[in-house]
């Protein structure tokens, strides 16, 4: 794992199209803003991790989003 340190208003880059700024800390938590085209998914990790438990994915993008939506319905309702 690479570690980096940031204040905000930094960015890093990763690949030569997504870069990931940090917005603001306040206390322990840290606002970050993610710049990526559409083609490439971001998740958060629980996100992710329940759409990955739900099996194979779809190729087709609604199914992609009704995936999502529904996983963080669950998410949403503490299932």
């Amino acid at each position: 794992m690479l570690v980096l340190t940031r204040k905000a208003n930094q960015t890093i880059v990763i690949g030569e199209d997504v870069e990931v700024c940090v917005l603001a800390v306040v206390g322990d938590k840290v606002r970050i803003g993610i710049d990526a085209p559409r083609s490439v998914p971001v998740y958060r990790k629980e996100v992710w991790l329940e759409i990955q438990r739900e099996g194979p994915r779809q190729s087709e993008p609604e199914a992609d989003r009704a995936a999502v939506d529904e996983a963080l319905e669950r998410l949403k309702g503490g299932e």
